[in-house]
């Protein structure tokens, strides 16, 4: 009788059982199977340029939880999900010397450095104790060898190229089917607890009943969320809420919820619903998504130098009395502030606040495009490595965007997607007794009205630490009677503005 084969399944940002080729093809290749996630000590160290916390509170908090869902899925299966806390290599090969019966170590590929090196390691030690190494690619709506580009250093650089091609030339692959039953682990393995906040460093966040993104990591959630999404509710644009957006974004980070099967959803929608500007728009953030995976794989870490993919030469500043204000919320710009403190409160921010906050940093205050970059790392629950640096380098004016000087006018901006201040005051509550779009620019006002509002400036809320000179043009502007005399009610995002996630980074009115 031949000896039982085994697979260790590594699981990293794919934690889920369904549309998982890492699964699938274990399930073809063993008698056994052991899924198995490490929590390596490097995620919880400091960022690289400015040593930041690298994993923030909302983010473990998620990934505490995507863990604990993806080891309930598997227990209802016929299996367990092995927790080790430890670096991938040196646990994969305690387990080889431990067991004798390894054959094969299965994990989805990554695209960023760090993730290269571990990978580089465990085949080490894959190669040394003869192990074979079997590899996927699984995190893009479409595979890489799929791509209508011959190599890799054919991506277009400009993504509405990258867009129309895969739309005209692409295919996305169907979803692979999700076991009913996954084989056994082996004897004698203890599954190990599943750490803390403490024993990783980090404190339990509290939870803000402002939050845009209440909801639990895992792929029972995240599931539970498509549907929801696309079956339950009317799709809504604004700044506030669970339902303006997809909110996708925090579980296709950590691999709760593949792409594909996000796609398949869409083309049953409008086959049984109808085809609209809504579900169009979800491809569209998938395929935004998978053009930051791929300018990576690209360029490689050239996305994470100071002089970007142009390597173009910017004298950024490090003040980090400026970058403090940023950070905190204390710029003295409501528009500002209100994103930066939702972020910090939550681990959540909408898309248009980010490219809002990066401009701001970049452009109005000049400070290196880094120190936002990794400061996003550390508080976004749903960071995601290329689509983060991608989308900094963008902000700076370092990637490759065809309109490289962009810069956006933080009160047109405010005005445009805010223009009653709902947002603003919901999260600079100092601000509350300002009405309507005044709220925007309170170092406007007079005395008067700033006594009436029980605004102190640079007392109870900082003056400004930059006016642009072009904010001027929209301060006339401001909507501070009722809903109905020329802009409409609190939430109300006027229509060219409807973004969607990115679109109007690419809108032909240049307007910002």
């Amino acid at each position: 009788m031949s000896a039982s084969r085994t697979v260790i399944c590594l699981l990293r940002n794919d934690l889920r059982l369904h549309d998982n080729e890492v699964f699938h093809w274990a399930q073809r290749n063993a008698d056994h199977i052991i899924p198995l996630y490490c929590f390596d000590p490097r995620h919880y160290q400091g960022t690289y340029h400015f040593n930041f916390p690298k994993t923030g509170p909302f983010r473990l908090r998620f990934l505490l939880d995507s863990v604990k869902d993806l080891r309930a899925t598997l227990k209802k299966r016929g299996s367990t999900l092995l927790v080790r806390q430890g670096k991938p290599e040196e646990v994969v090969s305690e387990l080889i010397q431990q067991l004798g019966s390894v054959t094969a170590l299965a994990f989805h590929e990554e695209v960023a450095s760090e993730e290269k090196f571990v990978e580089k390691k465990l085949k080490d030690v894959c190669c040394q104790n003869k192990v074979k190494v079997q590899t996927f690619w699984g995190s893009t709506l479409y595979h890489r060898d799929d791509l209508p580009f011959s190599h890799i250093r054919g991506l277009p650089d400009v993504y509405t190229q990258f867009r129309k091609a895969v739309e005209g030339q692409g295919r996305v692959r169907p979803v692979l089917s999700t076991p009913e039953q996954v084989k056994s682990l082996p004897l004698g393995l203890e599954e190990g607890p599943i750490p803390t906040f403490e024993g990783l460093g980090q404190t339990e966040p509290v939870d803000d009943c402002r939050s845009a993104f209440p909801c639990r990591g895992g792929e029972t959630e995240a599931l539970a969320r498509l549907k929801h999404y696309f079956w339950d509710t009317e799709t809504r644009n604004g700044m506030i809420g669970v339902d303006y957006s997809t909110k996708f974004s925090p579980w296709l980070a950590l691999g709760c919820i593949s792409p594909r099967y996000i796609y398949e959803q869409i083309k049953k929608y409008e086959v049984e619903r109808t085809a609209n500007q809504s579900t169009y728009w979800v491809i569209f953030e998938l395929l935004w998504r998978d053009y930051f995976k791929f300018v990576g794989l690209k360029y490689r870490n050239r996305i994470f130098h100071m002089n970007g993919l142009q390597d173009k030469h910017v004298s950024w500043k490090t003040d980090m009395t400026l970058f403090n204000a940023w950070k905190e919320g204390r710029t003295g710009v409501p528009f500002v502030d209100a994103n930066m403190r939702e972020l910090a409160l939550t681990g959540f921010m909408s898309n248009r606040g980010r490219q809002n906050v990066a401009s701001f940093l970049t452009k109005d205050l000049g400070l290196d495009w880094r120190l936002g970059a990794e400061w996003f790392e550390y508080l976004l629950v749903d960071h995601d490595v290329c689509s983060n640096y991608g989308n900094w380098l963008y902000s700076a004016g370092t990637g490759n965007d065809p309109r490289e000087n962009r810069k956006f006018n933080m009160i047109k901006q405010g005005l445009d997607y805010d223009n009653n201040g709902d947002y603003v005051r919901q999260w600079v509550p100092e601000l509350r007794g300002i009405k309507g779009g005044d709220v925007h620019t309170p170092w406007t006002l007079s005395n008067s009205a700033l006594s009436h509002a029980q605004v102190s400036l640079n007392e109870t809320y900082p003056s400004p630490i930059i006016i642009a000179p072009e904010w001027s043009r929209h301060i006339n502007n401001k909507s501070s009677g009722p809903p109905g005399k020329g802009r409409k009610g609190s939430s109300y995002t006027p229509r060219q503005h409807k973004d969607r996630g990115i679109d109007f980074y690419f809108s032909k009115n240049k307007g910002f």
